[in-house]
């Protein structure tokens, strides 16, 4: 298939032969961060002498900001702050992923660093116990940036019969949703299920519930093991909120809850948050994309189960409005909601802290 990466073809017989090697007590630790663009990530790895027990056991570390948006090559060094600690499905144990966070030469945070922000407000709402779910939506392409699997000069049937699909005629892919999967299960990610999405080579997986800042790291540290196994297999995993026109776009739909509203009666605190939330509507948009709302401008057009990015509207079982409040939270008075604007590019941390901002501390 011309569509895929060279690499994908080299010999995987090769290359375990050198990854089942013995590595004594030493212990390889991936560093991943979040380069200039705010959507793309970065990584890099160092050897320790043995396996680190805590995160407080892996050492700050640096990188060249010029090749990566964040810095200029006269003041390049920016510093890696590692995080939250994960195990490493490619090179198995004792091997490590390690999220970091960015800072500048003067230890301030990089201007991508959104986590640091994040992480002053969850811990101003803490006592909420404020819990997050996030649906991660994307697309696979081949290198060639065509659909992964699409016809060459044509449009594949209408949509339908792909959502939650199988079979070899709509189904696009599902080895890599397979791999990724126990990739995140053996990672620790908390990696709640997956489905094929209504357009096809579109898939979904889920991630939570977190508490808190714990949402933004394991988001992040899954899409980057998405991107990893694509890379073994050679294709793109695509995050961008409409990739093709006249198809569904992508979203990552947030499911939010309170301790308040998982209690009896829940359902007014829920109703209160979206009120709250109507009153700012504009302002979250300018941070649910990674572009200041102009990548939602063409994924929340009222078509393709979306709300239209000027309105504001909420409904039970709505998958066309703004925040759905699903039927069996409607019923039971209490649980969740559901924030379905945000896009699949988004930075979940700037996420976090507006819905938190908005609906705990404004």
């Amino acid at each position: 298939m011309e569509s895929l990466a060279l690499s994908s073809r080299l010999n995987k017989n090769v290359h375990q032969r050198y990854l089942s090697l013995s590595q004594g007590d030493k212990c390889q630790v991936t560093y991943i961060w979040i380069d200039g663009t705010g959507e793309r990530l970065r990584n890099k790895t160092q050897t320790l002498d043995k396996e680190p027990k805590t995160i407080e056991d892996i050492p700050e570390w640096n990188f060249d900001g010029s090749s990566t948006y964040q810095s200029t090559g006269a003041n390049s060094d920016m510093y890696l702050i590692p995080v939250c600690m994960f195990r490493d499905p490619f090179t198995l144990d004792p091997n490590k992923l390690v999220l970091c966070e960015v800072f500048k030469y003067n230890y301030e945070p990089a201007e991508t660093n959104l986590r640091a922000s994040c992480k002053e407000v969850m811990e101003k709402v803490k006592d909420h116990r404020i819990w997050f779910g996030m649906e991660q939506e994307y697309t696979l392409f081949g290198i060639d940036g065509h659909p992964f699997s699409w016809p060459t000069n044509e449009n594949p049937k209408p949509q339908g019969p792909y959502y939650c699909s199988v079979g070899a005629d709509s189904a696009y892919g599902r080895d890599i949703v397979e791999c990724h999967y126990k990739a995140c299960l053996y990672a620790g990610v908390k990696i709640y299920g997956s489905n094929a999405e209504v357009m096809p080579s579109q898939w979904e997986f889920q991630v939570g519930p977190c508490e808190g800042i714990e949402m933004g790291d394991h988001l992040w540290v899954a899409r980057f093991l998405l991107h990893r196994v694509c890379e073994d297999f050679g294709t793109v995993a695509s995050l961008d909120p409409k990739p093709m026109t006249n198809w569904n776009g992508a979203g990552c739909h947030t499911n939010v809850s309170t301790k308040q509203m998982r209690e009896e009666g829940g359902l007014q605190y829920i109703e209160q948050a979206i009120e709250k939330l109507s009153r700012k509507h504009e302002e979250h948009i300018r941070v649910y994309d990674a572009h200041g709302g102009k990548d939602n401008l063409r994924r929340l057009t009222g078509l393709h189960e979306t709300a239209n990015i000027n309105e504001f509207s909420s409904g039970v079982a709505d998958r066309g409005a703004s925040i759905r409040i699903p039927r069996h939270v409607g019923k039971e008075k209490r649980g969740y909601f559901e924030d379905r604007r945000p896009a699949s590019n988004c930075d979940p941390y700037a996420v976090m802290k507006a819905i938190a901002t908005t609906c705990l501390l404004d």
